[in-house]
């Protein structure tokens, strides 16, 4: 099976233990996070060869994570611990339709303190596949060291996907737009919602914004639709295409959300899995929305996503609805 790496900020999420907004919220419930994070782990349930390169701080929070992501396999090398920096902290408030919003706490943050060259060519060479965001893009030395990363990896032949994670409030020092397009030419595949690509200032309906992406670089783009499922389209270069364009729908599935925090990352580490397993587009997007889809049931992000098992048995029950 081909190897994964991928990259980026593992933080903690406090999850509100009633819907509102945050000056309402009385309590709170600690859990694992951040988007990087939770492909990785999902991947991880997926059993999917993957490592993870992230950067915790030595602070209880970091004790936290680490721990938590050593019993999810994830530990080793490329966890690194920082003492000079502090766990990044993401308070969640959830609507009535279980969506959410962030407000994050990233003083002097350990995952932006990623250093370039930590993950030599050598090592870069054991792995097929490398995925990271734009949020790791926001600040320096993160930035410098994730886009060498991409860079590197391009040169590697290692296939690259990247997810433009639109949080406006994580972003001053850089440019969201101009790091989404530094991205999306380094990239050869991008996972990304319509909110995230309109804000980085691309217009259209799915097969339009996808399209586009793929003028920038990558040869294929999955657009996530929320309850409308997903759509993703394939330039001819694409490993899965046969020497012509394709594109693919899926619909998605009809759940009960209790929690839509990290579904969209769940999506992500399905199509990587799918992908990366030589699957089809169509296929990488039915099982991809499963595994979403089975995220939401459960309350929080890393500590709701499903095994490869428990996707497979909701996928055989919806078919017989």
């Amino acid at each position: 099976m081909t190897r994964i790496l991928v990259t980026g900020e593992t933080l903690i999420d406090f999850i509100p233990d009633s819907s509102g907004r945050l000056a309402s919220v009385e309590s709170f419930s600690r859990r694992p996070g951040g988007a990087p994070a939770n492909v990785a782990v999902a991947l991880s349930h997926l059993d999917a060869p993957i490592s993870f390169w992230t950067r915790l701080g030595t602070d209880p929070f970091g004790d936290y994570l680490a721990e938590f992501l050593d019993e999810q396999g994830l530990s080793g090398e490329y966890v690194e611990r920082d003492p000079n920096g502090k766990t990044t902290l993401a308070f969640v408030s959830l609507g009535d339709d279980a969506d959410r919003e962030f407000s994050f706490y990233r003083d002097v943050a350990a995952d932006a303190r990623l250093e370039p060259g930590t993950v030599d060519d050598a090592a870069l060479a054991e792995f097929g596949w490398l995925h990271a965001d734009v949020l790791s893009l926001d600040t320096d030395p993160s930035r410098t060291a994730v886009l060498d990363l991409l860079e590197r990896a391009g040169e590697a032949d290692v296939t690259v996907s990247f997810d433009p994670n639109a949080r406006p409030e994580r972003w001053s020092e850089f440019s969201y737009r101009e790091s989404v397009r530094k991205g999306f030419a380094l990239a050869d595949v991008v996972k990304a919602t319509p909110e995230d690509l309109h804000e980085a200032g691309l217009t259209g309906d799915a097969a339009e914004l996808a399209r586009e992406i793929c003028t920038y670089g990558p040869h294929t783009a999955v657009i996530t639709l929320g309850d409308a499922g997903a759509y993703a389209y394939a330039t001819p270069n694409a490993p899965w295409t046969d020497d012509e364009e394709a594109e693919a729908t899926h619909e998605g599935y009809v759940v009960d959300p209790v929690d839509t925090t990290g579904a969209g990352d769940a999506f992500t580490a399905g199509v990587v899995a799918a992908l990366s397993e030589g699957e089809s587009l169509a296929e990488a997007l039915a099982f991809a929305n499963a595994v979403a889809a089975v995220t939401t049931t459960e309350p929080g992000a890393m500590t709701a996503l499903p095994s490869r098992a428990s996707v497979a048995e909701f996928r055989n029950e919806q078919a017989e609805l």
